[in-house]
């Protein structure tokens, strides 16, 4: 499945999350139940998944965590903010280029409508 396909999946999945819950919880609340509806779809998923950064012969364990990875494909990157900010934006683009994936979605539930807070970030794609 591709990249693209994917993101019409996760899009469709936190619409009818943000449908049933509505603005206003914990970001971990959706994080779960996006983990949970993508799951007994049959994907391959991760939640909270801890990576290093390498630099030079220095390798730090737990440098970065990622919400969702779909797929070894597609980072999910769940807020409840008011706004997205460009270090929102700065921060999943660098998740995107550390673990090579292409595609990012920052996921915003704290928008009145869903699709007014979803935004893509690309490496590459």
């Amino acid at each position: 499945m591709t990249e693209n396909e994917l993101s019409k999946i996760v899009f469709e999945t936190g619409l009818k999350i943000h449908k049933k819950l509505g603005a206003g919880l914990f970001e971990h609340v959706y994080e779960e139940c996006m983990f949970y509806e993508l799951t007994k779809s049959g994907f391959s998923i991760e939640k909270q998944k801890l990576l290093p950064i390498i630099y030079e012969e220095l390798r730090i364990e737990n440098a970065f965590r990622l919400d969702i990875i779909l797929e070894n494909k597609v980072i999910l990157e769940i807020k409840t903010v008011d706004y997205i900010a460009p270090t929102h934006k700065a921060q999943l683009l660098t998740y995107l280029k550390m673990t090579g994936c292409k595609l990012g979605l920052l996921l915003n539930f704290q928008s009145d409508v869903f699709k007014n807070g979803v935004t893509r970030i690309v490496n590459g794609l």
